[in-house]
């Protein structure tokens, strides 16, 4: 809202001065053949300057008086007209004509590569494309401050950002999603679900963000929200180095008491030197599991893993955080080569107090009564290390090789402290439960690519080799709860049950690695030669194949304490189920029969291997028709299976799903002029099972006191995109589009919740979902606003969705399932900016705005309500400084009102929130203030 009223004043500012100026406008053209010329400066004064757009044109607001104009283009010899009147509220018309200038550059040998990073570029392929797509430059980001790549992204229309980390596309969740890095697609990183996890990847390596969100023959078929394209800089021109230092202060967290707890050596680098790993001689499941109690106990009592289970406290840091960039350019031969190298290191912390409830079924009364109540205190210890390696070589002007690496190394350490009560068993029990949790997570990426082409640039060829390899390493993960009578005094007593549980006195260890092998290639040909006077209207042909194979090995152990009730005719002493949780697990209270029970809870569902085997081809053609209308339509063919081999205890449930789709798509552009046009298209798309959907292990999540199980009769979900949009260029840097979308799926993924003890999920084809929405974007220059330069130097980007969607689970599901949103879609989104830059005073800032609608965070049943996450709005301003020595400051402060997280259920079933409806999670991460001093040498 405040950038609203910002904006308003701005223009109303700007709209007194109006009358006080005169306004010079006209268009430049070509002398001799009478084409207009994009891109030619226009000045009156040195600060008056105006750059010709698509048609040519340009205008500039003056004060009333005389002027020199003067009119450049590289290759045409400067135009310079005297005597020019300007006068208070009229316009004054200049049609220059420049001529070519043929001895201005004699003979140039051309090795600059095409900058695509900037909003001029970004636009102008926007325009360009066959489809529909938006997207977001790496002028754009570094204007915003964002720090990652999940930052960035929920500036582009119509997305959102879910745990920080996940992207939501037209409000359809993150599996209907497909990321490529590069072109190639992307790992996976999370077990439980189908996502990239954006933050791995800092703004500084990224060049360009597209979201391509109508089906095309090159693009996968695996989408359905968007086909998200991130493209990381590649080459450079000139030798460089960059180095930044920057610190974070968070409200609520710097400075504060800190949950935390001593892990190993190698924490502050992102992965654990193997203190919180079991030691290689430790028995494996199936040999563990064949000891006897007694031969169980000796290993627990020798148990390497240190015996700490609460948190210590300690003092928050300032956040820090570390970036070096290495530009180099070499000669080899006469080859050009670019390097891009480029290091980072960020280590930051998080205190976050939680209020979560839960609440039993409503009383015919309409009353309701708690289930439990709890507070988490959670500490985060976040640390990431990026490594950014690029190379490019230009071989000549028609065949150039690329060999892109990008590696991060992710550790997460967290210690939740839950405090609060529980009224399941009939009784009051106050509780203060402990979990220590830690995960490393390392994600390597690398492509090797050629792009070649004809002399008459009629044929180009580029292919592509990829590896993507990611390992997520859970060791021991620490669970323990505490009770007391409620209104008691006394001691909290560990809860140690007598047979094995998810929640009780365990260790957790899991470990997955997926590796993949990528190769795709395309062929274009142009019909015409791509100088000759035809080449814009002349059909062009794309053919192409991918080829990708997958394979993921998952496992999980864990390994419990509990009371013997007879084993070896002994029973657990009470004395020792009477210790405090810091001594109750050490070595000497794990003697045989009287003491503890060292035991291991792992099933045959802790684990599953899979591998998924894709082959598509496509061929596409493109056509202008009358000069006014662009067709571009295929049809992409993909070949893939699917196996997963999962089982429980019921038996094995192996999965091997081989299906060949065919996915047409129709692409349709009219050109009402240079300026403005008119998009239709269709396609049809699917949306694979991922294998942790199919997989039948169950993972109890702590944070959400929730289990989740997956299903291994999923079946693959069709989807039909319809889009129509209207786009309008109003200069070389300014954007105006609407349109409205429209999707019907058939047997949807959805999650859904399991009847049962406790909160449990699993995953179901619905019947049908329908999405429809309406989305809107504008970017805004105020350079001929105004003749004042301060105002000039503004701009404004505002991006906003309309979005409803219906599901329906089919007959077995209850009323409330059968028919209700799509979960994780917002109704609504709106993004806008406000954005300044003068590159005469290096001044520069940004004021951001987001909120999205109520949605659907959890899916419920007639039994258990929906939870349901309300809207929050988010204020983010950043301010930069550029200093002529090189040097940057940058000063930021993220989600400036700090309002509230809410989540609540609907409890009265009414398929909304209203005021009757009671709170589930409440929590805030406080304001963020970040500073960052950079030098480029």
């Amino acid at each position: 809202m405040k950038a609203f009223l910002l904006t308003l004043s701005l223009l109303i500012s700007a709209t007194v001065s109006y009358a006080q100026q005169g306004t010079l406008s006209g268009k430049v053209k070509d002398k001799k053949t009478g084409e207009a010329i994009i891109g030619a400066t226009v000045s009156a004064t040195t600060s008056n300057v105006a750059a010709t757009d698509l048609d040519g044109g340009y205008s500039l607001k003056l004060a009333p008086g005389t002027y020199k104009v003067t009119i450049t283009y590289v290759s045409y010899k400067p135009l310079t007209l005297e005597g020019i009147r300007i006068e208070a509220g009229k316009t004054t018309t200049l049609n220059p004509a420049l001529e070519d200038d043929a001895h201005s550059l004699g003979e140039v040998t051309v090795v600059a590569e095409r900058q695509v990073n900037n909003d001029i570029s970004l636009i102008k392929d926007i325009k360009q494309s066959n489809v529909v797509v938006s997207g977001m430059s790496n002028e754009q980001i570094v204007k915003a401050q964002d720090r990652d790549a999940a930052e960035a992204v929920r500036r582009i229309p119509g997305v959102t950002i879910q745990d920080n980390r996940f992207i939501i596309v037209r409000g359809l969740s993150e599996r209907y999603n497909s990321v490529l890095l590069n072109n190639v697609f992307t790992p996976s990183s999370e077990v439980d679900v189908r996502a990239f996890s954006f933050d791995v990847l800092p703004t500084s390596v990224i060049d360009r963000i597209l979201i391509y969100k109508s089906p095309a023959p090159e693009l996968p078929g695996d989408f359905a929200g968007g086909a998200i394209k991130v493209t990381t800089r590649n080459a450079v021109t000139e030798n460089s180095t960059t180095f930044s230092i920057g610190t974070g202060l968070r409200t609520g967290t710097t400075f504060k008491q800190y949950n935390t707890y001593k892990g190993s050596n190698t924490d502050f680098l992102g992965f654990d030197s193997g203190t919180r790993q079991l030691a290689s001689n430790f028995p494996s499941t199936a040999q563990f599991q064949s000891l006897s109690y007694e031969q169980k106990n000796q290993y627990g009592q020798n148990l390497s893993l240190p015996n700490v289970w609460k948190p210590e406290q300690s003092t928050a840091a300032p956040d820090l955080r570390l970036n070096v960039g290495l530009n180099r350019v070499f000669d080899l031969g006469g080859n050009r080569l670019s390097s891009i190298t480029s290091i980072s290191y960020s280590n930051s912390h998080l205190n976050q107090n939680t209020t979560r409830n839960s609440y039993q079924q409503q009383r015919p009364d309409g009353g309701v009564d708690p289930e439990w109540s709890y507070v988490d205190q959670l500490s985060g210890n976040s640390v990431r290390v990026g490594v950014l390696q690029n190379f490019s070589l230009r071989l000549n002007e028609n065949n150039k090789l690329d060999f892109r690496n990008l590696f991060n190394q992710i550790g997460v350490s967290q210690a939740t402290v839950r405090e609060g009560f529980n009224y399941q068993s009939g009784s009051t029990a106050e509780e203060r439960n402990y979990a220590l949790r830690y995960e490393s997570r390392s994600i390597y990426t690398g492509q090797l690519q050629g792009t070649h082409s004809t002399a008459d640039q009629r044929n180009t060829f580029t292919w592509s080799a990829g590896y993507n390899y990611i390992s997520r390493n859970e060791p021991d993960l620490r669970r323990v709860r505490t009770q007391r009578n409620a209104g008691s005094e006394g001691p909290f007593q560990v809860q140690i049950a007598s047979g094995i549980t998810l929640y009780d006195a365990s260790r957790f260890f899991s470990d997955l690695t997926e590796s993949a092998y990528i190769a795709e290639g395309q062929w274009q040909h142009l019909f015409h030669a791509a100088d000759s006077t035809d080449a814009e209207n002349a059909p062009k042909l794309n053919i192409g194949f991918y080829a990708e194979r997958k394979d993921r090995e998952f496992n999980a152990r864990t390994l419990n304490y509990k009371r013997n009730t007879g084993a070896g005719g002994g029973t657990t002493d009470q004395a020792i189920l009477n210790l405090p949780v810091e001594q109750i697990f050490a070595p000497q209270n794990l003697t045989y029969p009287n003491g503890l029970l060292f035991d291991e809870g792992t099933s045959i569902a802790d684990q599953y291997n899979a591998a998924n085997t894709l082959v598509a081809g496509y061929a596409g053609i493109a056509k202008t028709f009358l000069e006014k209308i662009n067709f571009y339509g295929g049809v992409r063919a993909e070949f893939n299976r699917r196996e997963v081999n999962t089982a429980d205890q019921s038996g094995s449930y192996p999965v091997d799903d081989k299906k060949l789709y065919l996915l047409p798509s129709v692409n349709a552009a009219y050109n009402f002029s240079l300026r403005s046009l008119v998009r239709v298209a269709y396609g049809m798309t699917v949306n694979r099972p991922e294998f942790r959907e199919q997989a039948r292990f169950n993972f109890y999540d702590f944070n959400e006191n929730a289990s989740v199980q997956g299903n291994s009769n999923l079946k693959t979900a069709t989807i039909h995109n319809l889009d129509l949009r209207y786009e309008f260029y109003p200069s070389a840097a300014e954007f105006l589009s609407l349109g409205v979308f429209y999707k019907r799926f058939v047997n949807p993924i959805e999650t859904k919740l399991v009847p049962g003890t406790g909160i449990n999920y699993t995953y179901v084809n619905g019947k049908y979902a329908n999405s429809i929405g309406v989305e809107a974007e504008v970017r805004k220059s105020f350079l001929e606003l105004s003749g004042n330069k301060f105002i000039q130097n503004h701009s404004f980007v505002l991006n906003a969705s309309l979005i409803h969607s219906r599901v329906n689970l089919g007959n077995e599901a209850s009323s409330e399932e059968q028919d209700r949103p799509m979960m994780g879609q917002s109704p609504y989104i709106v993004n806008t900016g406000l954005y300044f830059q003068d590159e005469q005073t290096g001044w520069q800032y940004s004021i951001m705005y987001n909120v999205l609608g109520t949605r659907i965070y959890r899916v419920g049943d007639s039994q258990t309500p929906s939870i349901y996450e309300l809207p929050r709005h988010v204020v983010d301003v950043t301010i930069t400084k550029n200093f002529k020595n090189s040097m940057q400051v940058k000063a930021g402060v993220t989600d400036l009102f700090n309002q509230q997280f809410r989540f609540k259920e609907d409890t009265n079933l009414s398929g909304k929130i209203d005021a009757s409806d009671l709170p589930i999670y409440n929590f805030n991460r406080g304001v963020y203030g970040t500073f960052t001093l950079g030098y480029t040498f």
